[in-house]
C-alpha cells in the first residue's frame, strides 16, 4: 500500500474505515471447527423451520455448569449465539452439572429436556428435567418443577436423554449413563412415563459396549441406535452404532463411526444427528478435545458429513477442521 493510500485511509471516518476493511475480508465459505468459540460440549442439533440449531453443555467445572448457550445458523456455517436460553435461576432444584440437553417441538411449544446435580444415588435430588419456551432460543423456564426422571432404574444413571418420535407419533425418552440405557414412553402432554404393561415402564435396551449419549433416528425403515464409549475425559471417547428393525431393538453393536484422529483432535463423541429434510443428506454434530488441552472440561463443538454405504452401514466419519460447506434449508 503507498504512503498516499495509507493517510487517505487514515483520515476516513471509522465507519467508513470498517466498510473499507469489510470490502477486504475473504468470504466464509466452510463452517470451520469448532463452530463457535467457547467451550461447549454433548451438542443437540435439530431444525426448527428454516434455521439449523444447536444446543450445548456449557463445559466448565460441575459447580459453574448452571446455564445453556444455544447457536442457530440458515446454513450451516454462519452460526449467531444466544446466550443463557436456560439457567438455574429458572430451575429452582437445579444446582450444578446441568448436562446434555435435547430439544422438541410439539404444539408450538419448545420442550428443553436436560440432566442436572449429577446425582449418584437414589438418595440426592435430581436426574432429568424439563424446561419449556414459546420460542427455541427461549427464554426456558421449568415446566414440572421437579425432576421428571429422579432414580436409578436398572442402574441408569438419569442423565443424557435423548427424545425420540416414532412414526405412529409417540413420543419416547432413551437415556442413561454409567453404562446402561433405558428407554420409555412419555405421556402425551410431557408430564410423566407412561406405565407400560406390566408394570415395568423402564425398558433397558443396552448394547454391548454403551456408556452414554444415545442418539436414535429411522433411516428407509431402518433403526439406527447409536451411542459414546470410552471415557469422556480421554482420547478414546468414541461413538458406535447398531441398526434394529423397531424402538426396542434388539441393538447389536456394528462398530465405531467416530473417534479421535491424533492429528486433529482427541476425544470425538457425545453427538447427535441432522439430515436436512427432503434429502438423504446427514450431519453428525459432535465434540471434541484440541490437541493443545489437557483440561477434561476443554471441549469444542464440531461438524462434519455423515455419510452411508450401499448397504445402510454408516460410513467412519472423518473429523475435519474445515468442518462443512454451506447448506442452505428451503
Amino acid at each position: 500500500m503507498t504512503m498516499k493510500k495509507t493517510l487517505l485511509l487514515l483520515l476516513l471516518p471509522a465507519s467508513l474505515l470498517q466498510v473499507a476493511y469489510a470490502q477486504k475480508s475473504p468470504k466464509k465459505t466452510t463452517s470451520g471447527n469448532p463452530i463457535a468459540e467457547g467451550w461447549y460440549a454433548d451438542p443437540e442439533a435439530t431444525i426448527f423451520g428454516k434455521e439449523y440449531w444447536v444446543y450445548p453443555t456449557y463445559s466448565d467445572k460441575y459447580d459453574k455448569q448452571v446455564h445453556f448457550d444455544a447457536f442457530s445458523s440458515p446454513d450451516l456455517v454462519n452460526w449467531t449465539k444466544h446466550e443463557n436460553v436456560l439457567d438455574s435461576s429458572n430451575v429452582k432444584w437445579a444446582k450444578r452439572a446441568m448436562w446434555a440437553p435435547a430439544i422438541v417441538k410439539k404444539d408450538n411449544k419448545y420442550y428443553f429436556f436436560f440432566g442436572a446435580n449429577d446425582i449418584q444415588s437414589d438418595k440426592a435430588y435430581g436426574g432429568i428435567g424439563i424446561a419449556v419456551a414459546d420460542k427455541p432460543e427461549g427464554p426456558f423456564k421449568d415446566y414440572l418443577g421437579k425432576p421428571l426422571i429422579d432414580k436409578f432404574y436398572n442402574g441408569a444413571q438419569p442423565i443424557d436423554q435423548f427424545v425420540f418420535k416414532d412414526t405412529d407419533g409417540q413420543y419416547y425418552i432413551i437415556y442413561g449413563g454409567w453404562g446402561h440405557c433405558n428407554i420409555a414412553k412419555l405421556k402425551k402432554n410431557f408430564t410423566g412415563i407412561e406405565p407400560a404393561a406390566g408394570g415395568k415402564a423402564f425398558k433397558e435396551i443396552t448394547p454391548e459396549g454403551y456408556v452414554e449419549g444415545p442418539v436414535m433416528f429411522i433411516r428407509k425403515g431402518k433403526y439406527y441406535f447409536m451411542w459414546s464409549e470410552g471415557g469422556w475425559t480421554g482420547p478414546d471417547y468414541r461413538v458406535a452404532y447398531a441398526i434394529g428393525n423397531s424402538i426396542n431393538g434388539p441393538f447389536k453393536k456394528i462398530g465405531t463411526i467416530l473417534q479421535q484422529d491424533a492429528a486433529i483432535a482427541t476425544g470425538a463423541g457425545h453427538h447427535s444427528v441432522i439430515k436436512v429434510p427432503g434429502k438423504d443428506e446427514w450431519y453428525i454434530v459432535y465434540h471434541r478435545r484440541p490437541l493443545t488441552e489437557t483440561d477434561g472440561n476443554h471441549r469444542v463443538t464440531c461438524i462434519d458429513k455423515m455419510t452411508f454405504d450401499k448397504d445402510g452401514l454408516i460410513n467412519p466419519v472423518k473429523i475435519t477442521n474445515e468442518g462443512v460447506t454451506a447448506n442452505k434449508l428451503k
